[in-house]
């Protein structure tokens, strides 16, 4: 018995209001360990790009803490081009010996449209791209000696506008090879280096010096000549580059020595390092150079946070008073229950002062309870900002396997299955049911996010079946609520879209993004407002109706005819469909950052019919319950035995047939083409495959259902607190322990996803209240907060 109570007391604080402390408490605790972090080493994203690292696959570096682009030759000319449009310069040199030279030339390749092979041995090599106004030389100095000393020099001597602007330099194996090893040789360069040191803090302010640290050598795959040159040696030699060289203008570049070191056996002569290992090197180094001015989303080593805009400071102060308020008000309740004024004045003053009394508390409820939340809101959205706007927590690449996407998608189904359990519902696609749809979709397209996963294509196709459905579920529930309910009102309108709309409006606001860069609340926004106005219009159908006038059902194919007639015409007309969503003011909602329109339109026709689909849907459920072909009020199967498992079959057919179909599609135009006109096959399947045997429709996953009830913040709020970069990246709280890491990243952004639900909930009472008049004034109000951010923003001219 003893037992079973302290279980029964410690699963009583296993909840999720206890699970939103703790992701409180572990938020603070990441603020506190990344501000000593940034307090004791910086928090320079180019000297972690530089300086550390490891290999997340197979011929894959993710640099610490931070992201790299994928530099292409077209992307890499693009940067120097731009550079020298804003008066930048391109005048880059490679100083060394024959290892500085392998880079040299990997780096000119990238950046010229003509490969460069032919060189002469110890000489010097130039390179110039008028094109790209770029200038690249290598200069043959394979020891620090006077020779370099005097291009150090002859640079200082010279006008800032004839130096260098980028210089990257080593050396170490030349004196190693000649001396044989000797320790005067080592000291030799010691004392040169150190000569060196007055040019290199003299040239700061118009030349970055970028020091390369030696890589290790293969030492069994070196010739006789070069036996010389051991491990130990270039770690002497990087040592004294590094005692000498940490502390001034220099920057130490040892990443490329950890790549090195990570592919050392793909080395073709031992002291060479391996085309793989080049290209990642260039990769860092261009990643270096190019990303502040180039801005890529998935680049953010080297690259400077977004501007605060006057709009997010207005909302952030905003969010400041609301903090500040909630604080006031909770102080304001604990002194009135402290001084027991109700009761007092109850007693005292008679029947009319308590009412009163009553009305001015409850008002102060109503006022805690809408600024607490709003205030509960404000310090979630200064985390959002704080993880993707700035670089105080880290953020690395995406990286997929086959294993990284399939284990944690087999854990999810597991866990799943494992807490299944019965339901009362037994109609079709019932409550229970479609939560736990939305849910167990809904995390698998967090995995395929997470992953990377968008570049498989059979991976990518079904996914884009997940989105439809979510799209087939809102056709299906809401047309069966406006059929049952007949409920046109303003009221439930406005609760739907406030609700949907909540969040994405304020992270608008908050992280400076357009309305469409959240494409899929704009999607469901736009098809529920067609949808409303295809079922509103006259005349109003509704099942009761229909039973009265048997007409009404064609009335309502009629309207699903005109329906498909508008969307078709809308896709076939490229200049129609622009002219309509490019209409000001409307035009903001539509358009990305870059004013362009096609954004939108790729994923309006992706899933033109879907919505239409889930109506088509339900309005034939409903035809058949009343022609009793089908009846779910049982636990049986909704049709008899042979035909259940001839629907079911077909369901399996259907659903292998479209995974057959997306796993030999040629590629993502072809598969998109066709994705419209095949997405309701699979989706119709899983429903016959779910629906039709009475002992699955019966049950449920509650853990699936659980996530199914917050599916909408789970997708908005990952853009930012749990991938990186705009969704490009992924959130480091615990650098260097990735699988940790998403552990406690999911952890915290799923509590955060929980409580904006809650909050959502408990606001919309306040914003669209049920009273016409109060909602019309709140209309009002909304309109006057957002229509002078519409103009400061240029949405009606």
């Amino acid at each position: 018995m003893a037992d079973r109570s302290s279980t029964h007391e410690i699963t009583h604080y296993i909840n999720v209001e206890n699970a939103k402390i703790v992701a409180f408490l572990m938020v603070v605790g990441f603020v506190m360990y990344h501000s000593i972090i940034h307090l004791k080493y910086g928090n320079d994203s180019c000297k972690w790009l530089l300086s550390d690292g490891r290999f997340p696959g197979y011929n894959t570096w993710q640099p610490y803490g931070c992201m790299t682009h994928k530099y292409t030759k077209s992307d890499a000319r693009m940067c120097m081009h731009y550079i020298s449009y804003w008066g930048g310069r391109n005048h880059i040199v490679f100083l060394g010996d024959s290892r500085i030279r392998q880079l040299y030339f990997h780096f000119i390749n990238l950046i010229s449209n003509e490969e460069v092979k032919k060189f002469k041995a110890h000489r010097d090599v130039h390179f110039q791209d008028n094109k790209i106004n770029a200038r690249v030389d290598f200069l043959w100095h394979p020891m620090v000696n006077i020779s370099m000393y005097n291009v150090y020099k002859n640079w200082l001597i010279s006008e800032p506008s004839a130096r260098p602007n980028l210089v990257i330099t080593s050396s170490a194996s030349w004196s190693i090879k000649l001396s044989n090893g000797s320790k005067e040789a080592l000291n030799n360069f010691e004392v040169n280096l150190t000569y060196i040191l007055p040019f290199v803090n003299k040239l700061k302010d118009s030349t970055k010096i970028l020091w390369l640290l030696q890589d290790p050598v293969v030492e069994e795959k070196l010739n006789a000549n070069r036996s010389a040159i051991t491990n130990e040696q270039i770690d002497y030699y990087n040592k004294v580059s590094l005692d000498i060289l940490e502390n001034s203008a220099a920057t130490l570049w040892s990443s490329s020595r950890l790549v090195a070191q990570g592919m050392r056996k793909e080395s073709p002569d031992g002291l060479h390092i391996s085309k793989s290992a080049l290209e990642l090197d260039i990769q860092l180094l261009v990643n270096m150079y190019c990303n502040n001015d180039m801005n890529h989303n998935d680049g953010t080593c080297c690259n400077t946070p977004e501007a605060t805009t006057p709009l997010q400071i207005v909302t952030a102060s905003v969010f400041l008073v609301c903090i500040v308020s909630a604080i006031a008000l909770y102080i304001y309740k604990r002194r009135l229950r402290r001084n027991g004024l109700k009761n007092r004045t109850a007693a005292e003053n008679g029947q009319r002062n308590g009412q009163a009394t009553d009305l001015k508390e409850n008002t102060t409820e109503s006022a805690t309870e809408v600024m607490s939340s709003l205030a509960k809101l404000g310090i979630i959205m200064f985390y959002f900002y704080l993880c993707d706007r700035t670089n105080f927590f880290m953020k690395e690449n995406k990286y997929y396997t086959h294993v990284n996407f399939f284990l944690p998608f087999a854990y999810v189904m597991i866990l799943g299955f494992f807490f299944t359990e019965n339901t009362e519902r037994t109609a079709l696609l019932h409550r229970d049911q479609t939560d736990e749809w939305k849910g167990w979709m809904q995390l698998v397209i967090l995995i395929y996010h997470l992953t990377g996963a968008s570049k498989i294509l059979p991976i990518y196709m079904h996914i884009r079946v997940l989105v439809s459905s979510y799209l087939f579920l809102t056709g299906f529930g809401h047309f069966t609520y406006f059929w049952n309910k007949g409920e046109y009102g303003l009221f439930r309108f406005c609760q739907v879209l406030f609700r949907l709309n909540l969040l994405v409006v304020l992270l608008c606001f908050v992280m400076n993004r357009p309305y469409q860069f959240y494409y899929f609340v704009p999607l469901v926004s736009y098809w529920f407002v067609i949808m409303y106005i295809t079922m509103a219009i006259w005349p109003h159908l509704t099942k009761a109706s229909a039973e009265v006038n048997s007409f009404h059902y064609l009335y309502m194919i009629i309207k699903f005819i005109i329906l498909i007639t508008c969307i078709s015409l809308f896709y076939l007309s490229e200049v129609f469909f622009e002219k309509v969503f490019l209409t000001r003011p409307f035009k903001a909602l539509f358009v990305t950052s870059d004013d362009s329109i096609h954004e939108w339109r790729f994923r309006w026709q992706l899933d033109r019919y879907s919505v239409v689909y889930g109506m088509l849907f339900a309005f034939g459920y409903q035809m058949l319950l009343k022609y009793k072909i089908v009846s779910d009020n049982l636990t049986t199967d909704l049709f008899s035995k042979p035909l259940s498992y001839i629907v079911t079959g077909t369901g399996l057919v259907g659903l292998l047939g479209y995974t057959i179909f997306a796993c030999f599609c040629r590629n993502k135009p072809e598969c998109n083409e066709f994705h419209s006109y095949l997405t309701f096959i699979p989706i119709v399947s899983y429903i016959f495959l779910r629906n039709v045997p009475g002992w699955l429709r019966t049950r449920y996953s509650s853990f699936f259902a659980w996530f199914g009830r917050i599916s909408l913040e789970l997708f908005i709020t990952q853009y930012h607190i749990w991938l990186a970069a705009d969704t490009h990246g992924v959130l480091v709280l615990i650098p260097s322990y990735p699988v940790l890491n998403v552990i406690i990243t999911s952890f915290i952004f799923i509590c955060i996803s929980h409580e904006i639900s809650r909050v959502t909930g408990v606001l919309v009472k306040y914003a669209v209240p049920s009273d016409w008049k109060s909602l019309l004034r709140n209309i009002i109000l909304f309109t006057a907060v957002l229509l002078p951010v519409g103009i400061v923003n240029g949405m009606f001219y």
